[in-house]
């Protein structure tokens, strides 16, 4: 009788692909944000190149062995990618697989600016379509109170990434698709801010395994600072504004993360892009305004990225091999 009550248990701890969420494809935008950060060091504090494109290249590997295996989990099982589709929270982490396409073509652009533009492109049409459904779902009504989370603001930052990736592309249809997308994600990510603000405060806590996703509250701030420079090519006082407020709100969360840390599970690389984002932002206020102690600031920041995106990569990795990550 033990035996039969032990072979259920066994089967749910095997590793599944129908147990691979689409959140993991965070990592993506964790790894290439990164990537572009030191791209940005290299320019700012002389950093070796080499370092920059070797985590592209592992950037550009990760999106294709977990695109592959989320397609090898739509073939054999659709039912459950239609379940995480239509959920009220999962759903929106759909977003991330066209953010990720948008900064790998970011990447890409250090070899090829005729593949970025294709890449962009492709990542732009993704983005807005996810966009558009995301938003359109909401305004159905009856939504929980408990369904806002922070991963409702990807719909809007993913918007925001449009115009982190083309901001430098010259072409005249690219500016005026840079406009709507900041458009789209601008008044979205402000809207939806409010929102989850409201319902944190208000509402019951997350769930531990949500807390993490706490840090993407920071996003619209760093990504808006970056999509703003990259559409009025300076840095003004609503562009500082917007990267001082990013950085009071890491302060916050991370150091309520820091104090009560959530268990380790994919969705803690909630955190990465955001973090990089910042560091992105940093770099780039520190190269307008100058000085050493935002220097320092934006050194900080990226070796606080570097070091949580190769503890979140062990982790990760280690779950992997020791068959905890793809079970139920």
């Amino acid at each position: 009788m033990e035996t039969a009550q032990l072979r259920p248990a066994a089967a749910r701890a095997t590793p599944s692909l129908r147990y691979l969420p689409v959140s993991l494809f965070g990592s993506v935008m964790s790894v290439a944000g990164l990537a572009l950060a030191w791209r940005l060091a290299s320019k700012t504090y002389g950093a070796d190149l080499a370092v920059s494109n070797a985590i592209g290249v592992a950037a550009l590997a990760l999106f294709v062995v977990l695109a592959l295996s989320y397609l090898g989990k739509l073939l054999r099982h659709p039912e459950l990618v239609r379940h995480e589709f239509s959920h009220p929270v999962l759903g929106s982490f759909f977003g991330t697989v066209g953010i990720s396409v948008l900064l790998l073509s970011s990447v890409i652009g250090g070899y090829s600016a005729a593949a970025q533009l294709v890449v962009w492109s492709v990542g732009t049409v993704v983005t807005l379509a996810l966009s558009a459904l995301m938003i359109s779902r909401l305004l159905n009504g009856n939504a929980a109170p408990t369904s806002v989370v922070p991963a409702w603001l990807i719909a809007g930052v993913g918007s925001l990434d449009i115009v982190v990736t083309g901001g430098a592309l010259t072409a005249d249809w690219t500016h005026e698709v840079n406009l709507l997308a900041a458009a789209i994600g601008g008044v979205s990510a402000l809207v939806f801010f409010v929102l989850i603000f409201s319902r944190l405060v208000h509402q019951e806590p997350l769930a531990a395994t949500m807390r993490p996703s706490k840090m993407i509250l920071m996003a619209p701030f760093a990504v808006g600072f970056i999509a703003y420079v990259n559409l009025v090519h300076r840095v003004d006082m609503f562009a500082a504004l917007l990267f001082y407020f990013a950085l009071f709100l890491f302060g916050i969360i991370g150091y309520r993360l820091a104090v009560k840390p959530a268990p380790f599970s994919p969705a803690w690389w909630a955190i990465g892009f955001p973090m990089a984002a910042l560091s992105n932002a940093a770099l780039t206020y520190a190269n307008a305004v100058g000085g050493v102690v935002l220097h320092g600031v934006a050194a900080l920041l990226l070796l606080l990225l570097t070091a949580a995106v190769l503890v979140l990569a062990a982790r990760t990795l280690w779950g992997l091999a020791a068959g905890r990550l793809l079970t139920a």
